[in-house]
């Protein structure tokens, strides 16, 4: 039996010229229905509506599914230029036709629809879209419902991760698999030529899983085979996908030439490892993991690197790197920080790939586990903390056991009040060192008085400690680490009270400079402290040192830093701020700062009993200023000046130029007398020059410098460059750099390079090299990624 046609009515329409003729026909339940009505509307019923109203149409936020009641069907839609059919049996379109059933779509030039096999036969400039997915090839036999059917030659994409590719063929099962012959795939946006693309004899695609699977695949770069696997796993998104990552080379004055080549196992959403073979011309084959887990109430990371017969010592080496946090309810909470590793040299020999182009070298390894409670006033912390030291760093103390209890509770009626109370057991892993237990009372009770002009508080605090010595030190030098004086008790205690009023005033007003309105603030401020002398001789210093003097400690009752000393104290502290704020955005534009510190009595407190006593009247002037200018330029300085002297004793500056997004440069100066304490105990006279700064539109040059200009030495160095394309990127940088020193106890330096490859949507891990870009130029921002994926209904058809 011949398809029934269309009425006359419908089919003249075609000789219409240069308009497109629409033929729909809804497919339902009941059957094959067309019907067209042509209808005068007259009355209320020809007035505008209002969208809103009941019964009528209302506008969506945006383009939603709606699920399907229990047993109805989803509607078919078939549309043509012509279109012929039977009711209940088939139906046949040509000339831009298309077949559409909930968010899957058929195009082509004719098409042939069975009703009963749901099986639609299109020819012709063939399009499928559906989940935002789009095949287009010259033939398609598919099953409407299911999504299933087959493709030859297709091109497919994929609007989730901009990926794309084409085929012999493609079979396409279900609304989130698919599966092609002979094909590629690429995450480029250029339709021809990409400059990287998979090539395999089948590809697996789950955009459910967002995972494609390539078999017998191997990746091109610029027409040049980079990578070949019988079985390729890529992600189809940025999430994380188990497989291979990209290799990293690099070239290393201590390893030789690495290559490693990592694999990532997503074990689940919350768990992932991370194996890395690391292969080293000058050193052997090397085997490192690491391992991340995260739920609600506990997470950490588990690392393990292993080197087998090292060829430059014949050793086995290792390293361990173990941090966990874990919270147990109620307040309560726990971690566990376990560092070690096989010998001295293993940081400057086998430094970890990830952390290449870090400066300097680890000398200690801290182990450490330990129990917290927070709750409201009460904070508490109990641990056990040693430490793994390498030559030639001087081991500090180990904390076997340790219990800290903090009580503080703010504006009860004005006053602030609470106290701190720690028992520790110091031992030392240097011979005849002073080792001992020690408990130590610091309560404190301040009234703050604070008002728009003005504040005043004054504080009384107090220092009781209690010693309880198990070894005495011989032999050791006075200064160094574990020393004690001659006749030392082993059992003592201390008790120190401290005194100090804290007060100032703010003033502001309205100026106008270089245009520009402001408020301009006076901020003078006096600090004052008083604690007596006693004598701390035969405490042993276990965690204590001088703290630094700067503006950030001029208004600190105490010049150490710890419990084993308590600084006497007679002293006034003048300051004075004026700041410069933009009335209209309280934004801070400028600060200047200058203080100065004014001893009635000479302290007499210090470190070791064999140091000077200092007879000055007043400190150093301590000055600084923190400017931000228009066009991205800042500027932060501090000086530290010996009146008496007439000597600059210490000098920071900086200055910062970002006028742009990607575009900084970085100007340093720092500056230390001889007769200075450093950590090094040597004179500091550096120079810092560091910038990212695009030198064409795509290429991004990055460096750094450290000079030390006493020294007329390289401290350390980078110089690297970014080139950014559409949809790879490549990375290259060369640092000279500190390495610590050698077992002759002379400082030591390496040199090394590290290049990174990048293809954007098929993989985003950092071997390094960004990291060292990062911490060596302040401000750096890496080149523009790819662009945001699409969604579903992006291009809707």
């Amino acid at each position: 039996m011949p398809p029934r046609q269309f009425p006359q009515s419908i089919t003249k329409r075609h000789a219409l010229p240069r308009k497109r003729r629409l033929v729909a026909a809804l497919l339902a339940a009941p059957g094959l229905m067309p019907a067209l009505a042509h209808a005068q509307l007259a009355g209320a019923a020809a007035e505008p509506q209002p969208i809103d109203g009941p019964g009528n149409l209302r506008l969506a936020p945006q383009l939603e599914e709606r699920p399907l009641r229990a047993g109805d069907q989803p509607a078919t839609f078939l549309l043509g230029d012509t279109a012929t059919g039977t009711t209940d049996e088939d139906m046949a379109a040509k000339g831009s036709a298309e077949v559409r059933r909930n968010v899957s779509v058929i195009k082509s030039d004719a098409l042939h629809y069975d009703q009963d096999t749901d099986m639609a036969d299109a020819y012709g400039n063939v399009r499928i879209i559906s989940n935002g997915n789009t095949f287009v090839g010259p033939e398609a036999h598919l099953k409407v419902e299911a999504n299933e059917g087959y493709m030859t030659n297709p091109k497919y994409r994929f609007n989730l991760s901009g990926g794309s590719g084409s085929a012999e063929r493609a079979e396409l099962m279900g609304n989130e698999q698919a599966r092609v012959d002979h094909g590629t795939y690429t995450a480029c946006e250029c339709e021809t030529d990409p400059a990287w693309y998979i090539k395999g004899s089948s590809f697996d695609f789950d955009t459910g899983s967002q995972e494609g699977i390539a078999h017998n695949g191997v990746l091109f770069f610029q027409g040049v085979p980079v990578v070949a696997s019988p079985w390729l796993s890529f992600p189809l998104t940025s999430e994380r996908r188990s497989g291979l990552l990209p290799p990293t080379f690099a070239l290393s004055s201590t390893t030789g030439f690495e290559a490693t080549v990592p694999y990532y196992f997503n074990i689940a959403p919350n768990r992932d490892l991370t194996v890395t073979p690391r292969l080293m011309t000058r050193r052997g084959v090397q085997m490192a993991g690491t391992y991340r887990y995260l739920s609600p109430t506990y997470s950490g990371t588990i690392t393990g690197e292993f080197l087998p017969n090292d060829r430059q010592t014949h050793t086995d080496r290792y390293a361990i790197y173990l941090q966990h946090q874990q919270n147990f309810g109620g307040g309560f909470g726990g971690y566990i920080n376990y560092n070690k590793v096989s010998d001295d040299q293993y940081p400057e020999d086998l430094a970890n790939a990830s952390n290449q182009f870090l400066n300097g070298t680890q000398l200690l390894y801290q182990q450490e586990a330990g129990l917290t409670y927070n709750n409201g006033p009460w904070s508490v912390l109990a641990r056990e903390q040693r430490w793994q030291t390498l030559q030639p760093s001087v081991p500090p103390y180990a904390r076997e056991p340790q219990l800290n209890v903090q009580y503080n509770k703010y504006n009860v009626g004005g006053f602030d009040f609470g106290a701190e109370t720690d028992y520790t057991r110091f031992t030392i892993t240097q011979d005849n060192a002073t080792e001992g237990q020690r408990f130590v009372f610091n309560p404190y009770l301040s009234y703050g008085i604070n008002a728009p002009g003005y504040f005043a508080v004054p504080k009384i605090q107090w220092h009781f400690a209690s010693y309880d010595l198990s070894q005495i030190s011989t032999g050791l030098a006075p200064g160094s680490v574990g020393y004690a004086p001659p006749n030392q008790p082993k059992n003592f205690t201390e008790s120190i009270p401290t005194i100090s009023f804290d007060t100032g005033l703010v003033f502001d007003r309205s100026v106008r400079l270089f245009g520009q309105d402001y408020i301009q603030t006076l901020e003078p401020r006096l600090y004052y402290v008083y604690t007596p002398f006693r004598d701390q001789s035969f405490a042993p210093i276990f965690d204590t040192a001088e703290a630094d003097f700067g503006l950030a400690e001029i208004y600190t009752p105490n010049t150490f830093v710890g419990n084993d000393r308590i600084a006497d104290a007679n002293r006034l502290t003048a300051g004075l701020t004026t700041r410069f704020i933009n009335p209209a955005t309280g934004d801070e534009r400028a600060r200047f700062v200058i203080a100065q510190q004014y001893y009635f009595q000479s302290q007499r407190t210090t470190i070791t009993n064999v140091q000077s006593l200092d007879q000055a009247k007043h400190s150093d002037l301590i000055a600084g200023a923190a400017i931000k200018l228009g066009a991205g330029f800042a500027s932060e300085t501090a000086f530290q000046y010996n009146v008496d002297n007439d000597q600059l004793v210490r000098a920071s500056v900086g200055f910062a130029f970002s006028p742009a997004d990607r575009k900084v440069i970085n100007v340093g100066y720092r500056y230390t007398r001889k007769n200075e304490t450093t950590l090094v105990n040597e004179p500091i006279n550096q120079i810092l020059l560091s910038a990212q700064w695009p030198i064409t539109q795509r290429l991004y040059g990055v460096g750094r410098v450290n000079y030390d200009m006493a020294g007329h030495r390289l401290v350390d160095g980078l110089v690297g460059f970014q080139y950014d394309a559409d949809c790879w990127q490549f990375g290259v940088g060369m640092q000279r750099y500190a390495n610590g020193v050698n077992s002759t106890g002379q400082s030591s330096s390496g040199t090394r390079v590290l290049a990174q490859l990048t293809f954007k949507g098929l993989s985003n891990v950092d071997n390094g090299l960004v990291s060292a870009f990062r911490s060596s130029v302040q401000g750096y921002q890496t080149p523009p990624g790819s662009a945001p994926p699409l969604g579903r209904f992006t291009n809707y058809e």
